[in-house]
């Protein structure tokens, strides 16, 4: 993503500002752990050996030389052939260190897919950016494109207590999953509505993700959405299509270059679909597209969740609801600067310019990711009893 730079906003008691990519990110979170007092809860779905990790595991054993409490959470599949010394000496300083469903028999079912950094329960950032050399760079001449938000207030406790409670899950076995519920429960209410944490997953409150998404699209009339893996409902696809009916606008932005091409096949797969509904499709050109972020109107989502099945129906995901206008605006901005660097997909060429084979190729993965893979998901979620 181009860099921009963007002032700071503020709603009541909450600041907030745009890391528009990696190098930004990994700055903020450095900074962050830094002037961190009293604890540090980092929770990642991927680590990768080599920067930024090694930067940032320095600064968290700066931070337990200190005096204080550092917790990391890494999702055990997302992060498979971590090598161990990168956190042994982390550990040895007085860290602390979990592997999120360890057990090989649970990774394929669901992952701890969340990204993100709490200290001092005030302070936060949360996106799509994961923790490996890949993120590093500006999205558009080095780096995948991605994006993330730093966010301090009340909210940041919510954060906080949803860390602990995936802490507490992590094992995935019986007293953890009892301990899990029980943090769950403890999670405080933030005052108002403006802004707002959304945590899905087994175990979180059912549908209540979803159900703020389709809420916020019945009403909206400006649509802005990045999605790295792009594969909504039926019901969300026809709430779009009931916003461009109604006379407003939704541009998408997906991944024209991927890390998952059955992900990308899948999601081409809906291409005319959308097109014919009205929605204008553009697909991000110079490097792979990581990124998440939805606005509507004046509301903002961002967080880790894609619009994909996994994420909304499978995997652990969180998101922050923003209903800041000028937070929703800058948001626009952003995304106008990455439609820059994006190629426009026509109605008219996608139903000329396809081969039957794609069209089948893209048929196949839509069904594997759509059925296969969460059917097989629930299985292995059963055998937890």
């Amino acid at each position: 993503m181009a860099v921009i730079e963007l002032p700071d906003c503020v709603l009541g008691e909450h600041s907030a500002r745009w890391l528009p990519d990696g190098d930004h990110a990994f700055a903020a979170m450095n900074v962050l752990i830094e002037a961190a007092s009293e604890s540090v809860c980092l929770e990642s779905y991927l680590v990768r050996a080599g920067e930024p990790a090694s930067s940032l595991v320095a600064a968290l054993r700066r931070a337990c030389a200190r005096g204080v409490r550092v917790r990391v959470l890494c999702d055990a599949f997302g992060s498979e052939g971590l090598p161990a010394e990168l956190f042994g000496r982390l550990i040895a300083a007085g860290g602390e260190l979990r592997l999120f469903s360890p057990a090989r028999r649970l990774r394929l079912a669901f992952r701890d897919h969340r990204k993100l950094l709490v200290c001092d329960a005030r302070r936060a950032i949360v996106g799509g950016i994961n923790i490996g050399p890949e993120y590093l760079g500006d999205g558009v001449r080095r780096g995948w494109c991605d994006l993330a938000l730093q966010i301090e207030g009340p909210i940041a406790g919510a954060l906080a207590a949803g860390f602990a409670a995936m802490y507490a899950l992590a094992p995935v076995t019986g007293a953890a999953i009892r301990e899990f519920r029980r943090a769950a429960r403890r999670i405080p209410a933030v005052p108002g509505t403006a802004v707002s944490l959304l945590q899905s997953g087994p175990g979180w409150p059912v549908g209540r993700l979803w159900r703020a998404l389709r809420a916020d699209l019945s009403q909206a009339r400006d649509v802005h959405c990045m999605s790295a893996y792009f594969l909504p409902p039926r019901r969300m696809r026809q709430s779009l299509r009931r916003v461009t009916q109604a006379g407003g606008s939704v541009q998408l932005l997906l991944a024209g270059r991927t890390d998952v091409p059955v992900a990308r096949y899948a999601a081409e797969h809906l291409y005319a679909r959308m097109l014919a509904g009205g929605a204008r499709l553009f697909e991000y050109q110079p490097q792979i597209l990581h990124g998440k972020l939805l606005i509507m109107d004046d509301t903002v989502y961002i967080g880790s969740c894609n619009l994909d099945r996994r994420s909304l129906n499978i995997n652990y995901e969180l998101l922050l609801r923003l209903q800041w206008p000028q937070l929703a605006a800058q948001g626009r901005t952003l995304f106008a600067a990455s439609l820059a660097h994006s190629r426009e997909v026509a109605a008219s060429h996608w139903r000329s310019g396809r081969h039957w084979w794609e069209r089948l190729r893209a048929r196949a993965a839509y069904w594997l990711l759509t059925r296969i893979d969460p059917l097989l998901a629930r299985r292995r979620l059963r055998s937890l009893g």
